[in-house]
């Protein structure tokens, strides 16, 4: 049922956004990108605070959570050289690289956790997210769009001042590392698991409004998803990324499965956020974003006729 739901609201969201970009052009673009730039220093510190300081430490996920960090700097490595490959501009190539580094682990890849696994798996999945794909869009997706992205600043002390100036999200980690429970009541981690619901039809919204936008300027079609960037992407986010996990864990531990289902996550959401604060390739990330959710949703919701 989880999944299901979750299908109809990021077909709901995104069709409201292709709508809304055909009735009132501009506008609705204008609309996304506020909304976008909202959820980063609102909703998002807010999940990020009262997610990771209710979160209990287990030394038995360790091992998994270092393979997982390993995991994504081997495949945003192999995005960085297929960028320099396909001689890509550097706001598309640090696109590209968020791209397979974000992965949509916690609003997609909860509720398939919980109807594809189980709901006792979602602890493992909650310990994936925060761990391994919440740093990767803290630390790692941040320092990219920093690098690369076009209104980061022109040098390195500009990106960098970028970087710590527009990252609200990191501030909340940092203060949620440091808060003891008593700051993180059962209301307010609910409140923030419901926040976490209202970032999907904000992103989606985004993502259609974007898409038909770029469309409505010959710029966009979505008729071919092999066409490189975007089939570089959807390789190294769907098959590369969890390959490698399961492969790396092997020889070494029993990997859990919520790991190897949330390694398998399309592209996040929040790649739409990066790109938007440091001007990178909208596009790029908008058809990364939805062509990867759509192999993922049609191959979960083959699973569940199984």
């Amino acid at each position: 049922m989880g999944v299901l739901l979750t299908v109809a609201v990021i077909a709901l969201a995104s069709a409201s956004g292709v709508a809304a970009e055909l009735r009132w052009r501009e506008r609705a673009g204008a609309a996304a990108r506020a909304a976008l730039r909202a959820s980063l220093y609102t909703l998002l510190p807010f999940v990020t605070f009262f997610n990771l300081a209710r979160l209990d430490l287990d030394v038995n996920v360790g091992v998994g959570i270092l393979l997982g960090y390993v995991t994504l700097a081997a495949v945003s490595l192999l995005a960085w050289w297929a960028a320099r490959a396909l001689k890509l501009p550097p706001a598309s190539a640090g696109a590209l690289i968020v791209c397979v580094l974000i992965s949509n682990s916690g609003y997609l890849g909860y509720p398939l956790c919980a109807s594809l696994l189980g709901f006792d798996s979602l602890g493992q999945a909650v310990a994936y997210d925060i761990l391994v794909s919440a740093p990767a869009l803290l630390l790692g997706g941040f320092a990219v769009g920093a690098a690369f992205g076009e209104s980061a600043g022109e040098g390195a002390r500009e990106r960098t001042t970028a970087f710590f100036t527009r990252n609200p999200p990191l501030y909340a980690a940092i203060a949620a590392l440091l808060a003891p429970d008593a700051l993180a009541p059962d209301v307010l981690v609910d409140a923030s698991r419901v926040a976490v619901i209202g970032l999907l039809p904000i992103g989606f919204f985004a993502v259609g409004a974007i898409l038909a936008e770029e469309a409505e300027e010959g710029y966009l079609t979505l008729g071919n998803p092999l066409r490189p960037p975007v089939s570089v992407a959807i390789l190294l986010r769907l098959v590369v990324a969890p390959a490698l996990l399961f492969v790396l864990a092997l020889p070494l531990i029993d990997l859990p499965d919520p790991y190897l289902l949330l390694a398998a996550m399309p592209s996040g959401i929040n790649t739409l956020l990066v790109g938007h604060v440091y001007g990178l390739d909208l596009r790029l990330s908008a058809q990364a974003v939805a062509w990867s959710t759509a192999v993922v949703v049609v191959a979960a919701v083959g699973s569940l006729a199984v």
